[in-house]
Protein backbone atom coordinates (compact mmCIF):
# COMPACT_ATOMS: atom_id res chain seq x y z
CA UNK A 1 0.00 0.00 0.00
CA UNK A 2 1.02 3.57 -0.73
CA UNK A 3 0.19 7.06 0.24
CA UNK A 4 0.82 10.90 -1.45
CA UNK A 5 0.97 13.30 1.87
CA UNK A 6 1.48 17.21 1.85
CA UNK A 7 3.78 18.57 4.39
CA UNK A 8 5.81 21.60 4.32
CA UNK A 9 4.09 22.68 1.32
CA UNK A 10 5.77 19.46 -0.62
CA UNK A 11 4.33 16.46 -1.93
CA UNK A 12 5.79 12.42 -1.46
CA UNK A 13 4.99 9.50 -2.27
CA UNK A 14 5.47 6.85 0.48
CA UNK A 15 5.24 3.66 1.76
CA UNK A 16 5.88 1.58 4.80
CA UNK A 17 9.15 1.75 6.31
CA UNK A 18 10.02 4.19 3.43
CA UNK A 19 12.51 6.86 4.86
CA UNK A 20 12.80 10.25 3.73
CA UNK A 21 13.77 14.18 4.91
CA UNK A 22 10.95 16.40 5.32
CA UNK A 23 10.29 19.90 6.44
CA UNK A 24 10.48 20.30 9.83
CA UNK A 25 8.77 18.19 11.78
CA UNK A 26 8.31 18.91 15.79
CA UNK A 27 9.02 15.60 17.88
CA UNK A 28 12.01 14.50 19.40
CA UNK A 29 13.71 11.26 17.72
CA UNK A 30 11.66 7.65 18.18
CA UNK A 31 8.57 9.98 18.66
CA UNK A 32 5.27 8.62 16.23
CA UNK A 33 3.98 11.76 14.72
CA UNK A 34 0.77 11.32 12.59
CA UNK A 35 0.38 13.30 9.40
CA UNK A 36 -3.20 13.99 8.74
CA UNK A 37 -2.84 15.17 5.44
CA UNK A 38 -3.29 12.23 2.55
CA UNK A 39 -3.79 13.36 -0.81
CA UNK A 40 -4.29 9.66 -2.01
CA UNK A 41 -3.86 6.17 -1.06
CA UNK A 42 -3.80 3.20 -2.63
CA UNK A 43 -2.68 -0.64 -3.44
CA UNK A 44 -1.88 -1.57 -6.78
CA UNK A 45 -4.56 -0.47 -9.16
CA UNK A 46 -7.32 0.46 -6.60
CA UNK A 47 -6.42 4.35 -5.82
CA UNK A 48 -8.75 6.63 -3.79
CA UNK A 49 -8.48 10.10 -4.35
CA UNK A 50 -8.79 12.90 -1.86
CA UNK A 51 -10.73 15.78 -2.25
CA UNK A 52 -8.38 17.15 -1.52
CA UNK A 53 -7.97 14.80 1.64
CA UNK A 54 -8.81 10.76 1.85
CA UNK A 55 -11.45 11.38 4.55
CA UNK A 56 -10.04 9.71 7.69
CA UNK A 57 -6.77 8.57 6.04
CA UNK A 58 -3.42 9.86 7.72
CA UNK A 59 -0.10 8.42 7.60
CA UNK A 60 1.86 7.50 11.01
CA UNK A 61 5.98 8.23 10.86
CA UNK A 62 8.72 7.62 13.26
CA UNK A 63 10.94 10.96 13.56
CA UNK A 64 14.68 9.34 13.51
CA UNK A 65 16.64 12.62 13.57
CA UNK A 66 16.32 16.73 13.66
CA UNK A 67 18.88 18.69 11.39
CA UNK A 68 19.43 20.89 8.81
CA UNK A 69 19.86 20.40 5.00
CA UNK A 70 23.19 22.10 2.71
CA UNK A 71 23.82 25.89 2.68
CA UNK A 72 21.94 27.67 0.28
CA UNK A 73 23.57 31.34 -0.76
CA UNK A 74 21.98 33.91 -1.95
CA UNK A 75 22.83 37.05 -3.66
CA UNK A 76 21.43 40.42 -4.71
CA UNK A 77 23.24 43.21 -6.11
CA UNK A 78 21.77 46.64 -7.54
CA UNK A 79 23.70 47.79 -10.16
CA UNK A 80 25.38 51.26 -10.61
CA UNK A 81 24.73 51.65 -6.45
CA UNK A 82 27.35 49.79 -5.08
CA UNK A 83 25.10 47.51 -2.78
CA UNK A 84 25.68 43.72 -2.83
CA UNK A 85 24.24 40.89 0.00
CA UNK A 86 25.27 37.75 0.10
CA UNK A 87 23.35 35.58 3.04
CA UNK A 88 22.79 32.15 4.13
CA UNK A 89 20.21 29.77 4.90
CA UNK A 90 20.30 26.46 5.90
CA UNK A 91 16.56 24.81 5.98
CA UNK A 92 15.37 22.53 8.89
CA UNK A 93 14.69 19.25 7.94
CA UNK A 94 13.34 16.29 9.73
CA UNK A 95 14.42 12.48 8.73
CA UNK A 96 11.13 9.89 9.49
CA UNK A 97 10.51 6.56 8.86
CA UNK A 98 7.10 5.55 7.50
CA UNK A 99 5.90 3.48 10.27
CA UNK A 100 2.13 2.78 8.67
CA UNK A 101 -0.84 3.93 6.97
CA UNK A 102 -3.64 4.27 8.77
CA UNK A 103 -7.32 4.51 7.23
CA UNK A 104 -10.75 4.88 8.48
CA UNK A 105 -9.78 7.25 11.34
CA UNK A 106 -7.33 4.58 12.70
CA UNK A 107 -4.79 5.12 15.24
CA UNK A 108 -1.18 4.51 15.11
CA UNK A 109 -0.63 0.31 16.51
CA UNK A 110 3.52 1.12 17.19
CA UNK A 111 4.21 3.19 20.20
CA UNK A 112 6.66 5.96 20.76
CA UNK A 113 10.54 4.57 21.71
CA UNK A 114 10.73 4.38 25.45
CA UNK A 115 13.48 7.03 26.40
CA UNK A 116 15.61 5.84 28.33
CA UNK A 117 15.50 5.53 31.93
CA UNK A 118 17.49 7.81 34.29
CA UNK A 119 20.53 5.57 36.06
CA UNK A 120 19.56 5.51 39.95
CA UNK A 121 22.21 4.92 42.00
CA UNK A 122 21.92 2.76 44.62
CA UNK A 123 24.35 4.93 47.21
CA UNK A 124 22.39 7.68 46.47
CA UNK A 125 19.32 5.87 47.80
CA UNK A 126 21.14 4.51 50.89
CA UNK A 127 23.10 8.14 51.72
CA UNK A 128 20.33 10.95 50.75
CA UNK A 129 22.30 13.17 52.73
CA UNK A 130 25.61 12.87 50.62
CA UNK A 131 23.58 13.14 47.70
CA UNK A 132 22.29 16.30 48.46
CA UNK A 133 25.86 17.47 49.06
CA UNK A 134 27.15 16.79 46.16
CA UNK A 135 24.20 18.09 44.08
CA UNK A 136 24.63 21.42 46.21
CA UNK A 137 27.49 22.55 43.87
CA UNK A 138 26.09 22.76 40.81
CA UNK A 139 23.00 24.55 41.79
CA UNK A 140 25.69 27.31 42.13
CA UNK A 141 26.02 28.06 38.91
CA UNK A 142 23.20 26.20 36.27
CA UNK A 143 23.84 24.42 32.99
CA UNK A 144 22.12 27.70 31.18
CA UNK A 145 24.24 30.45 32.55
CA UNK A 146 27.12 28.25 31.41
CA UNK A 147 26.05 27.99 27.99
CA UNK A 148 25.09 31.93 28.11
CA UNK A 149 27.99 32.74 29.23
CA UNK A 150 29.90 30.34 26.20
CA UNK A 151 27.94 31.80 23.54
CA UNK A 152 28.19 35.90 24.87
CA UNK A 153 32.14 35.81 24.80
CA UNK A 154 33.22 37.30 21.22
CA UNK A 155 35.36 35.27 18.86
CA UNK A 156 38.10 37.53 18.91
CA UNK A 157 39.49 40.25 20.84
CA UNK A 158 39.08 43.59 19.60
CA UNK A 159 42.17 45.93 19.51
CA UNK A 160 42.73 49.14 21.79
CA UNK A 161 41.11 52.13 19.90
CA UNK A 162 37.98 53.21 17.88
CA UNK A 163 38.27 51.03 14.98
CA UNK A 164 38.02 51.36 11.23
CA UNK A 165 35.00 51.61 9.26
CA UNK A 166 34.16 48.62 8.04
CA UNK A 167 31.22 49.67 5.55
CA UNK A 168 33.98 50.59 3.35
CA UNK A 169 34.76 47.37 2.55
CA UNK A 170 32.01 46.59 -0.53
CA UNK A 171 29.56 43.92 1.12
CA UNK A 172 29.34 45.29 4.41
CA UNK A 173 26.45 47.41 5.52
CA UNK A 174 26.17 49.17 8.54
CA UNK A 175 23.88 46.19 10.25
CA UNK A 176 27.22 43.81 8.94
CA UNK A 177 29.17 45.89 10.60
CA UNK A 178 28.12 45.83 13.93
CA UNK A 179 27.82 41.84 14.25
CA UNK A 180 31.46 42.05 13.29
CA UNK A 181 32.12 44.60 16.09
CA UNK A 182 30.13 42.66 18.88
CA UNK A 183 32.57 39.33 17.62
CA UNK A 184 35.42 41.47 18.08
CA UNK A 185 36.54 42.33 14.35
CA UNK A 186 37.11 46.47 14.25
CA UNK A 187 39.86 47.03 11.67
CA UNK A 188 41.30 46.07 8.32
CA UNK A 189 44.15 44.97 10.27
CA UNK A 190 42.05 42.07 11.43
CA UNK A 191 39.90 41.04 8.02
CA UNK A 192 43.00 41.08 6.80
CA UNK A 193 44.84 38.61 9.11
CA UNK A 194 42.13 35.94 9.18
CA UNK A 195 42.75 32.54 8.81
CA UNK A 196 41.15 29.83 7.02
CA UNK A 197 40.23 28.36 10.29
CA UNK A 198 38.84 31.99 11.35
CA UNK A 199 36.62 32.15 8.17
CA UNK A 200 35.50 28.43 8.69
CA UNK A 201 34.56 30.10 12.45
CA UNK A 202 32.82 33.10 11.89
CA UNK A 203 30.63 30.97 8.62
CA UNK A 204 29.69 28.28 11.52
CA UNK A 205 28.84 31.31 14.41
CA UNK A 206 27.77 34.00 12.68
CA UNK A 207 25.49 34.56 8.91
CA UNK A 208 28.07 35.39 6.42
CA UNK A 209 29.02 32.38 4.44
CA UNK A 210 33.28 31.21 3.68
CA UNK A 211 33.11 33.13 0.65
CA UNK A 212 32.13 36.54 1.28
CA UNK A 213 34.82 36.64 4.40
CA UNK A 214 37.20 35.83 2.12
CA UNK A 215 36.06 38.71 -0.73
CA UNK A 216 36.22 41.00 2.79
CA UNK A 217 39.55 39.36 3.85
CA UNK A 218 41.17 40.64 0.26
CA UNK A 219 39.42 43.75 0.39
CA UNK A 220 40.64 44.44 3.80
CA UNK A 221 44.38 44.01 2.94
CA UNK A 222 43.78 46.77 0.33
CA UNK A 223 42.62 48.99 2.41
CA UNK A 224 44.81 48.41 5.56
CA UNK A 225 47.93 49.37 3.50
Amino acid sequence: MFAVIKTGGKQYRVAAEDLLKVEKISGEPGEIVTIGNVLAVGEGEKVTIGAPFVEGASVAVEVVEQGRGPKVIAFKKRRRQNSRRKRGHRQLLTTVRISEILLDGAKPSKKAAAKPAEKSSAKTEAAPEKAKKEAAPKKAEPKAEKEKAKSAAPLFKAPEGEGDDLTKVKGIGPVAAGQLKEQGLTSFAQLAALSDEDVARIDEAMPFSADQIKDWREQAKELAQ
